[in-house]
């Protein structure tokens, strides 16, 4: 059903213009990490200060995401998504043309911030666009494609930019894409005026969660990183986040205009599919880091040669999200299509832990890349619809940057358990005499094995907590308030 003053061509150009706007926020957490090295030469980090160039990003990043999702509910998604264009182009320039290890560290958490602004709303953006469920799925597959697949893009973009020019190109190219991508969504999508702040605002609110969220990131990138889950300050620094978590849930629970209204949670689906959204990041992006690690320490590829390794990924991803999610989430339910989607991952995480010293690509790696790239074509579309089902028009926002926070946390904490528990795994082998290479790939593959619990984890929340939805039949609308009314009931 067409909304009043948007067209369908217009509703479709401008998600394109959402997603290109989302494309480059993903891109810039990946091709970071293609540059690092060259960064660390010409700026003269140290290995341990080197890290700031991609924590500075993510504690900013994961830390504001679920404010800047709900302000978009309040005083307007679209203000938002501009609003945070212009601060993550104008870092992306500042970062391009940095000379100093401080600069370019603090245009990355100015950057982070911006980014945090523009993918926090898009979601809502585009569920209140596509409110019939056919187009609506169509919708949500190409956001995810996007959302799951860029980073592995961001890697191929990040080899080919820092060998063919210089790593500053990696940053001063969001500089056009931003410019071009604000002046289009300022002629496609409609104002939206948000619900205001007419019962006062929780400031108190916003800033507990914006400080635990930022504490918990930091807490998981650094001590935890670096000096272990046990070490005191790991522990006391993570007992701190928790606390303030609590009392911000406290303070939602009695505001009388919370920040972040907590009825959100009575949904099974919303709550189940953040759990699942999580765990199964959670796994993959570890996945990815290890793999690539794998590629590089174990097999010798360069950087431009991980790109293309993990180019399988992101086409099957883009085909079964892009062409077939949405007949398939139509066909058989989203819980459905979820599940079998989690289970194609599990099976490409297991198969990889198969792969041996001297592995062949095409043997041992592509059928990876493959089942991952089915299943999380598959999984993610319907994933981000049972996370926006129980979600009024009015929390569209809140939903939205709630999604995309359980997305960075999980990254971060895969990362960090997986990549450890790799590294403690791969020094008990080589303390054992095994020879570094097989230690390596050891280490690789226990971590591959604990990502695949991960997601057998989410298949077993999928099976228990996810309501099964009837399927809609095509053409009749069903708004995303549905739900909460149902279970309100």
């Amino acid at each position: 059903m067409e909304t009043p003053t948007m067209t369908t061509d217009r509703r479709r150009t401008a998600l394109y213009v959402l997603c290109v706007g989302m494309l480059m926020i993903v891109l810039d957490a990946t091709v970071v990490n293609v540059a690092l090295p060259t960064i660390q030469d010409d700026l003269g980090f140290s290995t341990s200060s080197l890290a700031w160039v991609v924590n500075a990003y993510l504690i900013a990043f994961g830390g504001l995401l679920l404010l800047a999702g709900r302000l978009g509910d309040l005083i307007g998604r679209r203000t938002i998504f501009l609003a945070g264009l212009a601060v993550f182009t104008t870092a992306s320039l500042a970062c391009g043309l940095a000379d100093s290890q401080a600069l370019l560290v603090a245009a990355r958490f100015v950057q982070g911030l911006g980014g945090a602004m523009t993918s926090a709303v898009i979601l809502g953006m585009i569920v209140t666009m596509f409110s019939e469920p056919r187009e609506q799925a169509k919708a949500i597959g190409v956001y995810a494609f996007v959302a799951s697949a860029g980073g592995a893009v961001g890697l191929l973009a990040g080899g080919v930019l820092t060998q063919a020019i210089n790593w500053h190109w990696i940053f001063f190219i969001n500089v056009p894409i931003g410019i071009a991508t604000a002046f289009l969504a300022r002629r496609l999508i409609d104002r939206d005026e948000g619900i205001g702040f007419a019962n006062g605002a929780d400031i108190p609110g916003a800033v507990l969660i914006t400080s635990a969220l930022m504490l918990g990131v930091y807490t998981i990138v650094k001590p935890a990183a670096e000096k272990g889950w046990g070490a005191g300050e790991t522990l006391g620094l993570g007992a701190v986040a928790i606390l303030l978590l609590a009392a911000f849930i406290a303070r939602e629970a009695t505001a009388r205009s919370p920040l972040i209204p907590l009825r959100i949670f009575r949904s099974r689906n919303v709550s189940g599919a953040n759990v699942i959204q999580a765990l199964s990041v959670a796994g993959m992006f570890g996945m990815f880091f290890l793999g690539s690690l794998y590629l590089q320490r174990v097999l010798g590829y360069d950087a431009l040669e991980i790109g293309f390794a993990f180019l399988p990924v992101t086409l099957t991803m883009a085909a079964m999200s892009v062409r077939y999610s949405e007949r398939l989430i139509m066909r058989f339910g989203a819980r459905n299509t979820l599940i079998t989607g989690l289970v194609l991952v599990l099976a490409g995480l297991a198969l990889f832990t198969r792969a041996p010293v001297a592995g062949n690509y095409f043997e041992h790696v592509l059928p990876t890349m493959l089942l991952l790239g089915t299943g999380a074509g598959m999984a993610f579309p319907a994933l981000m619809g049972l996370a926006m089902s129980g979600a009024t028009q009015q929390d569209a926002g809140l939903a939205s940057g709630l999604v995309n926070t359980t997305a960075q946390v999980g990254a971060a904490l895969g990362l960090a358990i997986l990549a450890t528990l790799s590294a403690s795994h791969t020094a008990g082998l080589a303390g054992d005499g095994v020879a570094t290479a097989a230690a390596l790939t050891g280490g690789y593959h226990f971590a591959f094995w604990i990502a695949a619990a991960l997601v057998l984890a989410t298949i077993v929340v999928a099976l228990t907590v996810l309501k099964p939805a009837a399927k809609p039949a095509a053409g009749v609308q069903e708004l995303p308030a549905t739900e909460v009314a149902c279970e309100a009931a």
